[in-house]
């Protein structure tokens, strides 16, 4: 019932908050430029049109950083975004957002160049692969392709492209410059490389190992157990290095105190599993072992390096845009689409490594890029990015005149 006003007193108030959504919007930038007549010449002048980051393009630069974002970091292909323009009233062809995709991409392909060779600079490198469909094969076919991600110890990452899964390009990636430690999965085509690589050492992942353990254990529940139990203690120990933000001399005495008898007590218990005579070759757990101890040293590498990681855990997280990709814009239709896919995905996944809003880089990049010499590159990678020009950025014209 109504309360008059002077029988009530407001002695507090509630607030209540819903979350609310409006559909995916556009909005189309109107610049007028006057066309002036001057009296005493009779010439027609005419201001110039405001610079764009596209020459000839009607897309302002936060139109083709949306567009990138929503591809590559919310996997939203370029035939879905032209759906909904469409459903907007926007008419833009599809050929239209691949080639505005592509020039994008181009802009910024020499920050990812910068980025890769500081990455191949790092003392530590994780390095794996993983597949994708690029290019036709014949007709219903696509081609197998393969991304190689390296994970640099600044916290960045770098997807290069290969057309197989050949060793050969562990060497053209890495090359010869590489000095320090690769840490990497089972794999033989990594081992080859450090070994033929003097100033090389390969230290390789306990997770596959890991893994290889737990296929074992509808076969052999018992010894499976075991083992997934002397593993998992060194992942506590390294849960508790982390706990105490432990590193440089402190986590090596750490490791070697705690860690390395349990590694040497998992060498001693494969050796003992190795010489039972109920267990045949092709059992899983036999698999398992050999797994393991044909790679005795380079799984002992953490143990001697601090900053050696135990698994490429770290990496495989940092690639999962790739698999997630896969599953919605599912292949790329040439090779130097993939190229440029492995360009992109390493700049934006290398912002979400460092802490940085994509979209803001990229508004703020694809501007300044055109301001920087090539040699100045480096400056524009998300890590360095972040702390020259974060405080300060490049904003749209739309965020210049209000949404």
């Amino acid at each position: 019932d109504a309360v008059p006003d002077s029988e009530r007193t407001v002695i507090g108030e509630k607030t209540t908050y819903r979350l609310a959504q409006r559909p995916g919007s556009y909005v189309v930038l109107k610049y007028i430029r006057q066309v002036i007549k001057r009296k005493d010449t009779g010439a027609i002048v005419t201001p110039a049109a405001p610079v764009n980051v596209l020459d000839k393009s009607v897309v302002d630069v936060s139109f083709l950083a949306g567009m990138l974002v929503d591809k590559f970091v919310y996997h939203l292909p370029l035939y879905r975004q032209h759906q909904r323009l469409q459903q907007s009233g926007i008419q833009l062809s599809r050929s239209t957002l691949t080639t505005l995709a592509s020039r994008a991409i181009d802009l910024v392909t020499p920050i990812f160049h910068a980025q890769f060779g500081n990455i191949l600079q790092s003392r530590v490198l994780a390095m794996d692969e993983t597949p994708i469909k690029a290019g036709r094969k014949h007709k219903g076919k696509l081609r197998q392709a393969y991304f190689w991600p390296i994970y640099g110890e600044a916290d960045e990452i770098a997807f290069s492209y290969s057309p197989s899964r050949a060793s050969a390009h562990v060497r053209e990636v890495l090359g010869d410059a590489f000095k320090g430690t690769l840490v990497t999965d089972g794999y033989e085509a990594y081992a080859k490389y450090a070994k033929n690589h003097a100033l090389v050492t390969h230290a390789e992942c306990w997770a596959h190992t890991r893994r290889y353990f737990e296929k074992a254990a509808s076969a052999e529940p018992q010894a499976t157990q075991q083992a997934l139990a002397i593993i998992g203690a060194l992942y506590q120990h390294e849960q508790t290095i982390r706990d105490k933000q432990l590193s440089g001399g402190a986590k090596l005495r750490f490791r070697t105190q705690h860690s390395e008898p349990v590694v040497n007590a998992f060498w001693v218990w494969c050796d003992r599993q190795c010489q039972r005579h109920d267990l045949l070759p092709s059992n899983p757990l036999s698999k398992a072992l050999n797994y393991a101890m044909a790679r005795v040293a380079s799984l002992k590498v953490f143990l001697s390096d601090p900053d050696v990681p135990i698994d490429t855990n770290h990496l495989e997280r940092a690639l999962r845009p790739i698999p997630m990709g896969r599953r919605n814009w599912l292949f790329c239709w040439s090779e130097l689409g993939a190229k440029q896919v492995g360009i992109i995905q390493s700049l934006l996944v290398t912002c979400k490594l460092q802490g940085i809003n994509p979209y803001t880089y990229l508004v703020d990049v694809l501007q300044r890029v055109s301001q920087h010499s090539a040699s100045k590159a480096m400056d524009l990678t998300p890590r360095v990015w972040k702390e020259k020009f974060a405080d300060n950025v490049l904003k749209s014209d739309l965020d210049r005149v209000g949404q």
